[in-house]
C-alpha cells in the first residue's frame, strides 16, 4: 500500500511539475504587450456569463449520464438516471484532480448504490472513452473542413511535432515500434486470459470485455449518437459563450468555438483537467483568428477557470447528494 501511494503521489509531482513549467515557459515567451493584454483582458470578464455556461455543462454532463446508461441495458443492468447522473459528475471531480481517478470513483460509486459488479461498469467506461476518442477524431476533422484555410496551419505544425522528427524524417521506426508493442501486449493478454480464465482475476477481465461489447449491442444505435451529438454541441455551446465573456472576443466567429474544442481536448488527454495546457493550446489557436498571445491566453485561463468551477461545484453538489437521495429512496422501496 505504502509502495502504490508513492507512485500515486510521485506521479503527481511529475504531472503538476511539468504543467507548472509549461505555465512558465510561456508566460517568459510572451511580450509585453501579450503580458499586459493579458492582465487587461482579466479586469474586464463578464462574470455573470458563468450562468448560461454553467448550465449548458450541466447538460453535457447529462446527456453523458444517459449514454453511459444505454451501454448498461445490455449488461442487464438498469440504473435510476440521479445515481448515473450524480457519479458522472463525482468522476468529473476526481479527474480534476488526479488522472483516471474519476473513472474508477464513478463505477465505485454506481455499483455500491445501484448493487451492480463493478467489473462491467469498468468495460462499458473503457467502450465509452474509445468511442470519445473516435468522435474526437470526427469533430477535428469537421472543424479543418469548415475552416480549412484558418485551421489548416496549426493543424499542419502539430501533424508535423508529432509525426517528424528534429531533422524533419517520418518517424516511421517510433511508430512500427509502438504498433509492434501494441499488438505484442495484445496478444499477451489474450495468452494470459487463457490460463487464468477461470480464476477471479479472469472473471474481472470477462466483465470488461462484456462491457467493451455493450456498443455493438446498444438496442437504439441513433438515440446513442443523438446524445453524442449533444455532448459535443454542449461543449462548443460553453466555448461560444465564454467569447460573450470578454468583450475583446465577444465578435468571435462561432465556428471558433468548434476549433477551440477540437484542440482543447487535447489538452485535456495532456494534463489533469487540462490545468497549463489548455490555456496555452487555446492561446494558439486563436492566433488563427487574428487575436495576440495574451487575448488568447486570457480566454483559455477563463474558460479553464470557468470548467473547472463548474466540475467542482457540480460534483460537490453531487457528493453531498447522493446518500440523501438514495436514503429517502431505500426507504420509500
Amino acid at each position: 500500500m505504502a509502495k502504490k501511494n508513492f507512485k500515486t503521489i510521485l506521479q503527481l509531482i511529475i504531472c503538476f511539475g511539468t504543467v507548472a513549467a509549461l505555465i512558465v515557459w510561456r508566460y517568459n515567451a510572451m511580450t509585453i504587450q501579450d503580458k499586459d493584454a493579458m492582465f487587461n483582458a482579466f479586469k474586464h470578464v463578464r462574470w455573470i456569463y458563468l450562468i448560461p455556461i454553467f448550465v449548458v455543462a450541466f447538460f453535457s454532463h447529462y446527456f453523458r449520464a444517459l449514454r453511459w446508461k444505454q451501454l448498461l441495458e445490455p449488461l442487464s443492468i438498469y440504473p435510476s438516471t440521479v445515481n448515473t447522473v450524480l457519479s458522472v459528475l463525482i468522476g468529473y471531480l476526481g479527474n480534476a484532480f488526479v488522472p483516471r481517478l474519476g473513472e474508477v470513483a464513478k463505477c465505485t460509486i454506481l455499483a455500491k448504490y445501484e448493487k451492480v459488479p463493478a467489473d462491467k461498469l469498468v468495460g462499458t467506461i473503457i467502450a465509452e472513452r474509445a468511442f470519445d476518442m473516435v468522435s474526437l477524431i470526427v469533430v477535428v476533422f469537421l472543424t479543418l473542413a469548415l475552416q480549412y484555410e484558418i485551421i489548416s496551419p496549426f493543424a499542419s505544425m502539430v501533424y508535423h511535432k508529432m509525426f517528424f522528427d528534429a531533422t524533419g524524417h517520418f518517424i516511421w521506426l517510433r511508430i512500427l515500434m509502438a504498433i509492434a508493442l501494441m499488438v505484442a501486449g495484445i496478444v499477451a493478454l489474450v495468452l494470459l486470459y487463457r490460463k487464468i480464465k477461470d480464476s477471479k482475476v479472469g472473471h474481472i477481465i470477462k466483465g470488461i470485455a462484456e462491457g467493451l461489447r455493450a456498443i455493438a449491442q446498444v438496442r437504439n444505435k441513433w438515440k446513442f449518437i443523438v446524445y453524442s451529438i449533444l455532448i459535443w454541441t454542449c461543449y462548443v455551446g460553453t466555448a461560444v459563450i465564454g467569447f460573450y465573456a470578454m468583450p475583446e472576443m465577444e465578435h468571435t466567429p462561432v465556428l471558433a468555438g468548434l476549433a477551440i474544442i477540437s484542440f482543447g481536448s487535447i489538452a485535456m488527454i495532456v494534463t489533469p483537467g487540462g490545468v497549463g495546457a489548455f490555456p496555452v493550446i487555446i492561446a494558439q489557436v486563436l492566433l488563427l483568428y487574428g487575436y495576440n498571445e495574451g487575448i488568447g491566453s486570457a480566454y483559455g485561463w477563463v474558460s479553464w477557470a470557468a470548467q473547472t468551477l463548474v466540475v467542482v461545484v457540480l460534483g460537490l453538489i453531487a457528493l453531498l447528494f447522493l446518500p440523501i437521495y438514495n436514503r429517502n429512496r431505500n426507504a420509500q422501496i
